[in-house]
């Protein structure tokens, strides 16, 4: 189980990131009881690619999956649940037979993929290694899943910063009244401050390509409901 002190001082370093930092593994590494740790995008919106990876192997791992398109990543995300593989060198996987047998190769003893996601928006998955077939208790589960709910926020903060134009260009005053009535919904219905919110908010106009004037009235009359 992770030390509590030591859980909130990592969750406490990741969440106040720099921006453009690609240091979201270290975390990981901190508090589990793993080897390694990368974190990628995996198909829409933001496309497939590595954001972060702790060590040269992990880098591998990542892309063996992102190459055949299938293993705990994609799991992950599919399934918005971890997926937790903790004796990988005894078990195959009809899911993602190829990747289990390619795995396995690199001898790895566990993979353990946490879905990336934030709001609606699935964007990747966190995977953790490890050498030793060891199992993650239900804390670790736990702290890893609310360490990927924050690189998952990093991530999608950090694609919308590339985008040009900036997200609001397109919005007048009218539409920024009523942006601001949508974020604050947003903020009550996820529970999440109103940063968080707009950044829900962006970020599904981003992946619907939808004008954020227009996703905004949708929340405001109701249409669209971010907790469901």
């Amino acid at each position: 189980m992770s030390d509590r002190a030591e859980f909130l001082g990592a969750l406490r370093d990741l969440s106040t990131r720099r921006p453009g930092s690609t240091d979201l593994c270290g975390a990981f590494l901190r508090v589990l009881p793993v080897t390694g740790a990368s974190v990628s995008t995996l198909g829409d919106p933001i496309g497939t690619a590595t954001v972060c990876a702790s060590d040269a192997r992990s880098a591998r791992l990542d892309e063996i999956q992102m190459d055949l398109g299938e293993g705990p990543c994609w799991d992950a995300l599919s399934t918005r649940s971890p997926v937790l593989e903790h004796e990988l060198q005894r078990s195959t996987h009809e899911r993602w037979p190829v990747a289990s047998s390619a795995l396995r190769e690199t001898g790895i003893a566990a993979v353990f993929a946490f879905p990336l996601a934030y709001g609606r928006l699935g964007l990747g998955a966190v995977d953790l290694y490890s050498d030793d077939p060891v199992p993650l208790s239900p804390d670790d589960v736990d702290d890893a899943s609310a360490l990927a709910g924050v690189a998952a926020r990093h991530v999608l903060h950090d694609a919308l910063r590339s985008l040009d134009p900036a997200p609001e260009d397109d919005v007048d005053a009218f539409s920024r009244r009523e942006v601001h009535q949508a974020t604050g919904m947003v903020s009550a219905q996820l529970d999440i401050g109103v940063d968080d919110a707009l950044l829900v908010l962006r970020g599904h106009a981003f992946a619907t390509s939808t004008p954020l004037r227009e996703v905004a009235a949708d929340v405001v009359a109701r249409r669209l409901d971010f907790s469901e």
